[in-house]
C-alpha cells in the first residue's frame, strides 16, 4: 500500500497540457456533482418494483439434517435468518429430534427476493432469469405496498433476462430504456433495488467500466459500476442521470456476500431487445453463423499479415451445413466486421450475430490473403445446443515416431491406418500427424501433442511430413518469424501461431 501515495504524487507532477482532451460525448455538468439526486429518485421509485417468490420446499425439508429445527421465513442474508437459526439450535430438544406427539408444521415454501421495473403501463416487467427461474408463484411489491400477482411471459437464461406480466386496475408508472452505448466510465449512476428485502432503496455510484467478461456465457458484455448492489438488487434498474434504464443489476463480486464496489449490470441494448422479444413471442430467436472462432494474438496477426494489430476473430472451422460455409467464410478469415459493426475481439463477434435478425443478409468483412474480402451471409437461427464459437484444447499424448521438423522441436509422419490406430485419428482426417513433441521446444510452448493433426501451413494444405518442412523453410527464407499452423486435434480445429526457431547448426 505505500506506493498508493507516490502514484498520487506523479499524477500531480504531470503538466496539464499532457492530459488527453475530454472525449466529445462526455457532458461535464459546470458545477461538477449534482447536489442531489432526490428529485431523480423520487420521479423513479414508482417504476421500481420488489419480486418475491416461492416454490415447495420440499426439497430444501430433504436436504436439512435430521432433527434440525424449522427455520422461521426471513429475507435471505438478512441479519434476522441467523438469529431465528442461533435461537432455535439453542432450544432444540435433546438428541436432536422433535418432541413425540407434537404436531409437525404443513410443508412451508421457499422464498426468495428480487427486483424489477415496468417497462409499460399497462404492466410489463422486467428482472432476472434467476430471480424467478423455478418459482411457480410471484408476486410484485409496488412502491405503494400493492401486490400483484404476476405471470411469467418468457426467460432467456442464456442472458439472464425474465418478463413478467401484471393486470393492474390502473395505468402503472414506467420508465424507459436508454443507449448504453453512450455511457461512459465515469459517469453517474443510479442503483434502484430491493436489498435484504428493505423494499425500495436508492444508491449512487459511477461507471466503473464498460465490457466486463465474468464467464457466465457467450454473452457477457456487463457494465461495471461502484454504486452499492447487494442480493435483492438482482432485476433492478441502473438509470443514467436522465432517468433511463441503462442496465439491468444482476451480479457482485463480494468475497462476503455484501457490496465492496464491484457490480455487473446488463447493458441495456442487449436486455431491450431480448426483453422485446420475450414480450412479443415468448421466446429468444438468436441469428447464427456457424463458426468455431478463437482470439487473434499478435503472432497470428502478423503471421497473416494483418494490418493495425491484434484484432477481429479468426475462423477456426465453418461448419459445413452452417451459413457461414455457404456464404464462403473459410478457415483462416479473420472477420473484422459484421454486419457494420466492428469485431474488436473474438468475444465480441457471438454477441453481434445474435443480435442480428435472422433471415437478414449481413455483410462480412473478413481478411484473407493480405487483404480486406467483403462476403455477404445469410443469418440463420441458432440451434438449440449449437455452440457458436470455441477454442479446442489440445489431445491426450500419446506414443510417439518418425521424422523431424529442425528448430521446431516436433516429428511427424503421414496419416497411415497405423498412424489412425494408434492416434485414434477420425477416418476423414486428412495431413500430417504430430507423431512427438520435444520438451521447452516451440511447439511445446504451444501445447502441441502428439496425435494433433497438422492441416495446414499458411493456410495451404499439407498431405505429407516434406511438404510441412518445404512450407517452413520458404517462410525461413522469406525472414518470417512465426508460421501459421491450422491443427486439428479431437475436440476440433485451431490455428497456432509457431516460432521459427533456426535449426541446430544454422547461422544466427
Amino acid at each position: 500500500m505505500r506506493f498508493a501515495p507516490l502514484m498520487m504524487v506523479a499524477a500531480l507532477a504531470a503538466p496539464l497540457a499532457a492530459l488527453p482532451p475530454a472525449p466529445a460525448a462526455a457532458q461535464i455538468p459546470p458545477p461538477g456533482a449534482p447536489m442531489t439526486f432526490a428529485p431523480l429518485a423520487q420521479r423513479l421509485l414508482p417504476a421500481v418494483v420488489n419480486i418475491q417468490t416461492s416454490q415447495a420446499a420440499a426439497q430444501a425439508q430433504a436436504q436439512r439434517r435430521p432433527g434440525a429445527p424449522d427455520v422461521p421465513q426471513a429475507p435471505p442474508g438478512s441479519p434476522f435468518e441467523e438469529f431465528f437459526r442461533d435461537f432455535l439450535e439453542r432450544n432444540r430438544p435433546p438428541g436432536g429430534q422433535p418432541q413425540p406427539n407434537r404436531p409437525q408444521p404443513p410443508s412451508r415454501r421457499g422464498q426468495s427476493l428480487g427486483s424489477g421495473f415496468i417497462i409499460d403501463a399497462s404492466g410489463i416487467i422486467v428482472t432476472n432469469n434467476h430471480v424467478i427461474e423455478g418459482a411457480d408463484e410471484i408476486n410484485v411489491v409496488m412502491s405503494d405496498n400493492t401486490t400483484l400477482r404476476a405471470e411469467l411471459v418468457g426467460a432467456d437464461p442464456r442472458t439472464d433476462v425474465a418478463v413478467l406480466r401484471v393486470r393492474p386496475e390502473r395505468p402503472l408508472p414506467f420508465v424507459t430504456f436508454g443507449d448504453s452505448d453512450t455511457a461512459l466510465v465515469g459517469d453517474w449512476v443510479l442503483a434502484i433495488g430491493n436489498p435484504f428485502g428493505l423494499g425500495g432503496s436508492v444508491t449512487a455510484g459511477i461507471v466503473s467500466a464498460r465490457g466486463r467478461d465474468i464467464r457466465q456465457g457467450l454473452y457477457d458484455d456487463f457494465i461495471q459500476t461502484d454504486a452499492a448492489i447487494n442480493r435483492g438488487n438482482s432485476g433492478g434498474p441502473l438509470f443514467n442521470l436522465a432517468g433511463e434504464v441503462i442496465g439491468i443489476n444482476t451480479a457482485i463480486y463480494s468475497p462476503s456476500g455484501g457490496s465492496i464496489g464491484i457490480g455487473f449490470s446488463i447493458p441495456s441494448n442487449l436486455a431491450r431487445n431480448i426483453a422485446a422479444q420475450l414480450r412479443d413471442v415468448g421466446r429468444v430467436r438468436r441469428g447464427w453463423l456457424g463458426v468455431n472462432i478463437q482470439q487473434v494474438t499478435d503472432e497470428i496477426a502478423e503471421s497473416l499479415g494483418l494490418q493495425g494489430g491484434a484484432r477481429g476473430a479468426l475462423v477456426a472451422r465453418a461448419q459445413e451445413d452452417g451459413p457461414a460455409a455457404a456464404a464462403g467464410i473459410q478457415a483462416g478469415d479473420v472477420i473484422l466486421r459484421f454486419n457494420g459493426q466492428e469485431v474488436r475481439e473474438m468475444r465480441n463477434l457471438p454477441r453481434i450475430v445474435a443480435d442480428t435478425a435472422v433471415g437478414s443478409r449481413a455483410p462480412v468483412v473478413v481478411w484473407r490473403e493480405g487483404r480486406e474480402q467483403t462476403l455477404t451471409v445469410t443469418v440463420q437461427e441458432l440451434p438449440a445446443e449449437a455452440a457458436q464459437a470455441g477454442t479446442p484444447t489440445p489431445a491426450p499424448e500419446s506414443r510417439p515416431q518418425t521424422l523431424e521438423l529442425a528448430g521446431l522441436g516436433l516429428k511427424v509422419g503421414p496419416i497411415t491406418p497405423e498412424a489412425r490406430e494408434r492416434f485414434s485419428l477420425r477416418p476423414e482426417s486428412r495431413g500430417v500427424v504430430v507423431t512427438e513433441v520435444s520438451p521447452g521446444s516451440p511447439a511445446a510452448e504451444r501445447e502441441l501433442r502428439p496425435g494433433d493433426v497438422i492441416v495446414e501451413v499458411q493456410q495451404e494444405r499439407v498431405n505429407t511430413p516434406a511438404e510441412v518442412q518445404a512450407r517452413l523453410e520458404a517462410l525461413r527464407r522469406q525472414g518470417r518469424a512465426t508460421a501459421l499452423l491450422l491443427i486439428e486435434s479431437a475436440q476440433g480445429q485451431r490455428w497456432v501461431p509457431l516460432r521459427l526457431a533456426a535449426p541446430r547448426g544454422s547461422p544466427g
